[in-house]
C-alpha cells in the first residue's frame, strides 16, 4: 500500500511529521521519493496526452473554419446565380461547421485549463521531490555520522585500545632495558687496587708456569 492515495496528499504532506512517526526514517524517505517520482511520471504523461489532444483539436477547428468559409463562398455564388434555395442550404451547412468549431473551442479552453493545472502540479511535485531528496541526504549524513561516532566510542571504550597501549608499554620497557645494557657495556672505569693485584698474581702464575714448561722441554732435549 502506498503512502499517498492522491496527488493532493503529496502536496499536503508534512515531511517532518511523516519521518518523525516512521520507525525507519531512511526507508520511509526512499518510499516517499519513489511514490513522488512515479506520480510525477503519471502527471507528465497525462499532460502529454492533453497537449496531443489540444493539437488535434486545433487542427480540427482550423479545418471547420475553412469549411465554414467555403460554404460562405458557395452561398454567395448561389445567390449570384439567383439560386436562393442553394444559398440557404449552403448557409445551413456553414452553420453546422461553425457550431462544431465553437464546441471544439469550448473543449479547447477546458484542455488549456487542465494543462495549466498539470503544469502547477508538476511544479509542486518537483518542489516536494527536492525537499524529500534534501531530507534523504540529511538523513544519510546523520546515519553516517552516528555510525562513525559509534565506532569511535567502541574503539575508545573497548579493550582494543587498552591492549594497544599495553603493547606500547612492553615495547618501551624492552627499549629501556636494551639502552641500559648498552650503556653498561660501554662503561670502562679505572680498575680498583684489588683488581690490579689480582692481575699481577695471575701474571706471576703464568710466568712461573711458562718457566717450568721451558725446563721440562729442555730436559727432554727438545
Amino acid at each position: 500500500m502506498g503512502i499517498f492515495s492522491r496527488t493532493r496528499d503529496i502536496f499536503a504532506a508534512n515531511m517532518t511529521e511523516l519521518l518523525d512517526r516512521a520507525e525507519d526514517p531512511a526507508r520511509m524517505i526512499r518510499m516517499i521519493i519513489l511514490e513522488m517520482e512515479e506520480t510525477l511520471v503519471e502527471v507528465r504523461a497525462s499532460a502529454a496526452r492533453s497537449i496531443a489532444d489540444g493539437k488535434e483539436m486545433r487542427r480540427a477547428i482550423s479545418r471547420l473554419d475553412e469549411l465554414s468559409s467555403s460554404w460562405t463562398e458557395k452561398a454567395e455564388l448561389a445567390l449570384s446565380k439567383d439560386r436562393e434555395d442553394l444559398a440557404k442550404a449552403a448557409l445551413m451547412e456553414r452553420q453546422k461547421a461553425t457550431d462544431m468549431a465553437d464546441g471544439l473551442r469550448a473543449e479547447m479552453g477546458a484542455i488549456e485549463d487542465t494543462l495549466k493545472s498539470y503544469e502547477a502540479d508538476i511544479a509542486k511535485l518537483q518542489g516536494k521531490l527536492r525537499e524529500a531528496r534534501t531530507r534523504q541526504n540529511s538523513i544519510a549524513n546523520r546515519i553516517e555520522s552516528a555510525v562513525t561516532r559509534a565506532k569511535a566510542r567502541e574503539v575508545l571504550n573497548g579493550g582494543r585500545t587498552e591492549d594497544a597501549f599495553s603493547r606500547f608499554e612492553v615495547l618501551e620497557r624492552r627499549a629501556d632495558f636494551a639502552e641500559g645494557r648498552a650503556d653498561a657495556l660501554g662503561m670502562t672505569g679505572p680498575k680498583s687496587l684489588e683488581e690490579e693485584i689480582a692481575d699481577l698474581r695471575a701474571s706471576d702464575s703464568v710466568d712461573a708456569e711458562l718457566e717450568a714448561m721451558k725446563a721440562a722441554m729442555k730436559a727432554r732435549g727438545v
